[in-house]
């Protein structure tokens, strides 16, 4: 995603040519429809603070013969400030030697991308280095859109004291070393842009994050390397900018070192092959030819768990559907001990090994079931293409054992006494659900409006269950609105209103109250309700949401 300035933001389309392209090759062209309401010409509150909290910042940008090169950017707590919801100002720049020394100057294009591995979150920020006669890196903001955290490793970070860089060394063919490690990698960031002739609101940088399991990258030899694309959020901001502009850099950190390892090269798509039908969960893959590689050893200060360590293996107990596309599963503890507790609204990163091969896919799912117990509930919705839905609707039956990490996220209850409305489409209820559970069972004194859209009662999912955790909080209260009710579904029973959930519905059910809206459900939905809401005059840091991928 690239530039788009407030003025230009809801007029022009927010991707260039081959962003566009690429969506209408893939038949996700409706995109472009709401992604003008995802995509904020500003740096939300939550995002300022999200970034001005974390220790490293991944950055893209290119060098004095235009080639894109991706580093890490990182100092003390606090090295990153927010004076205003359109500026970043980083203290930090890349060392000598580094492939972008030196090229973070007024005017380039940068694309930044937070990451929280740690909690797995992460959000892109697009824009250009301001030059404010400081002399600081003052990064003025063009775009800011959130990420969901799949395929992203949890990892715990700390500095170490005394770290010393070791001499850069540059080449053109990966060492057998290098070749080790890339092969061993589970994350990686990519550097992408297009800019062409004159000034074009899409132009820009993107700096972007791929994960898998270790090995999901292939060296095919000490120039070219080729790793999968997996489904994400359908912008298809790496595959746009490489579609007119195929140079591409990668960038691989060693955790266990704070090493960074910088290539640079060209990049060819792989769009429908065989080999592409090889690789479980691709949709596409990306060969890399290889030009110039920079190696840092011991670059920053930082360090990182090698790898997220499990919670345990959990074994299916229960399986049971929630509504014709949606089914629960709940999960224990092999050895039958308490698991570690959640707050409501968390998910839980989760990991399937595919049948009949040694591949294993990694997802994340809310958690749908109170805390504090020896069970975790997730509920998936079955996708027609969803690779892990379909393996775990179709093969996955009590007794079966799968890998979990701990649960995380920050779509939480906030701590306050403010009023709560809980707004929810399709699947998206599921975080509801254990905020349901929440609210009831600490018997909170909160007034809580759940408000739920369906298609109809056979795509309802825990329609008794949750009539049943209202009915028990003496302060909540249910509105279901049904789009398109069958026949035998029952008004004032069944749903409450037909339609679909708006602003003015929501402001409603709030009254004069000043309430938190906590919203689930598809990414349009999500956009929709925000405008709606913000329009109405519902202050924007009242409204909390929560995107699955």
């Amino acid at each position: 995603m690239k530039a788009v300035s407030a003025d230009t933001m809801t007029e022009a389309s927010p991707f260039h040519e081959g962003e566009r392209q690429v969506q209408r090759r893939l038949g996700v062209g409706e995109i472009e429809e709401w992604a003008r309401k995802v995509v904020r010409p500003y740096l939300p509150a939550q995002h300022r603070d999200f970034h001005t909290a974390l220790p490293f910042l991944v950055v893209a940008a290119r060098d004095d013969r235009d080639r894109p090169w991706a580093t890490l950017l990182t100092g003390p707590d606090g090295f990153v400030t927010s004076p205003d919801p359109k500026s970043l100002v980083i203290d930090a720049k890349p060392s000598p030697g580094d492939a972008l020394f030196e090229r973070l100057v007024p005017n380039a294009d940068i694309g930044i991308l937070g990451i929280e591995l740690a909690t797995r979150r992460r959000n892109r920020v697009n824009g250009r280095i301001k030059d404010d006669g400081s002399g600081a890196l003052v990064f003025a903001v063009d775009q800011s859109f959130g990420n969901c955290p799949q395929y992203i490793r949890e990892r715990n970070w700390h500095r170490v004291e005394g770290n010393t860089p070791g001499e850069p060394i540059r080449g053109r063919e990966l060492s057998a070393r290098q070749q080790a490690l890339i092969a061993s990698a589970d994350t990686f960031f990519i550097a992408s842009g297009h800019r062409g002739a004159g000034e074009n609101a899409s132009f820009g940088m993107d700096a972007s994050h791929r994960g898998g399991e270790p090995g999901f990258v292939a060296v095919e030899s000490g120039t070219r390397l080729v790793f999968p694309d997996y489904a994400g959020n359908n912008h298809l901001n790496t595959m746009g900018n490489l579609v007119l502009d195929p140079r591409i850099g990668l960038l691989f950190v060693d955790f266990e070192s704070g090493s960074l390892l910088q290539i640079t090269g060209t990049a060819t798509i792989d769009w429908e092959s065989e080999a592409v039908a090889n690789v479980p969960g691709a949709r596409r893959l990306v060969a890399m030819d290889i030009e110039e590689i920079v190696a840092l050893p011991s670059a920053v200060a930082l360090r990182w768990d090698s790898d997220a360590s499990f919670v345990r293996t959990l074994r299916l107990v229960e399986k049971h559907p929630e509504s014709a596309d949606v089914t629960s599963f709940v999960f224990e503890a092999r050895d039958g001990g308490t698991l570690p507790s959640f707050e409501a609204g968390q998910h839980l990163p989760i990991e399937l090994s595919l049948p009949d091969t040694s591949q294993k896919i990694e997802r994340t799912y809310s958690l749908s079931g109170p805390s504090g117990g020896d069970r975790y509930r997730i509920s998936v919705k079955r996708e027609p293409n969803g690779l892990a839905s379909n393996l775990l609707h179709d093969h996955i039956e009590p007794g079966a054992f799968i890998e979990a990490r701990h649960p995380s996220g920050h779509f939480i209850l906030p701590s306050d006494d403010r009023p709560l409305i809980l707004v929810s489409a399709g699947v998206g209820t599921t975080p509801m659900m254990s905020m349901l559970h929440a609210l009831t069972d600490s018997r909170d004194a909160r007034t809580v409006r759940f408000v739920h859209g369906a298609r109809d009662g056979d795509h309802h999912p825990f329609a008794r269950e949750a009539r049943a955790l209202v009915s028990k909080h003496p302060r909540t209260s249910q509105h279901v609105v049904y789009s398109r009710p069958r026949p035998d579904d029952e008004a004032g029973l069944d749903y409450d209103s037909v339609g679909h959930i708006d602003g003015a519905l929501l402001t409603r059910l709030a009254g004069e109250q000043e309430a938190h809206f906590l919203i689930c459900g598809p990414t349009k939905f999500m956009a929709d309700l925000q405008l709606d809401l913000e329009a109405r005059g519902i202050d924007p840091s009242s409204i909390i949401t929560e995107s699955f991928g």
